[in-house]
């Protein structure tokens, strides 16, 4: 299997990955899993040899168990963050360039089943979510952005490192 693109640097990482934007009746496609108490993009990271595009259908079908096409590019966030899993990246520092694509979705779609993450040790699942829904998900822009979708393509940065403040 091709290495994910997480590559140390310094005391830090950088991870390159993708997200998927999965629409349907206002709200958007989200994934959850055991262990963090927070909402995330469908997506994962990156494999070794794969185009951004590649990686984001992979990834919707292993998450989703549907096959999906993409519609078109949506976002480039740029991502400042510590580490919150345990073990070798907890606390490191972390800069992650994500790709996020606008899925086409099709009639009646569903996500069928559950996932896994962090090779099969914690359970995922995918949740439709409001805007307006008050629990945390990453990333935040989606709230509003994903409220009103447009046809251009936009740049987001984030960074937690200056006193835990993001800046977008």
């Amino acid at each position: 299997m091709p290495a994910n693109m997480t590559a140390p640097c310094d005391e830090g990482l950088i991870n390159i990955r993708v997200g998927a934007i999965i629409l349907k009746d206002g709200k958007f496609l989200m994934a959850r899993n055991d262990r963090d108490a927070y909402f995330y993009s469908v997506g994962g990271r990156i494999q070794f040899g794969e185009t951004a595009g590649e990686a984001v259908a992979r990834e919707v079908a292993e998450e989703t168990g549907v096959h999906m096409e993409i519609d078109r590019l949506g976002f480039i966030h740029e991502n400042y963050f510590y580490g919150d899993v345990g073990g070798v990246n907890k606390d490191k520092l972390v800069y992650e360039v994500s790709f996020y694509f606008y899925m086409k979705v099709p009639d009646g779609f569903e996500p069928v089943g559950e996932s896994h993450t962090d090779e099969g040790r914690v359970r995922e699942w995918m949740e439709w979510v409001a805007p307006d829904d008050p629990r945390t998900i990453y990333p935040e822009f989606f709230r509003e952005e994903l409220k009103r979708p447009e046809q251009t393509v936009k740049h987001f940065v984030t960074d937690e490192r200056e006193n835990g403040s993001c800046v977008s």
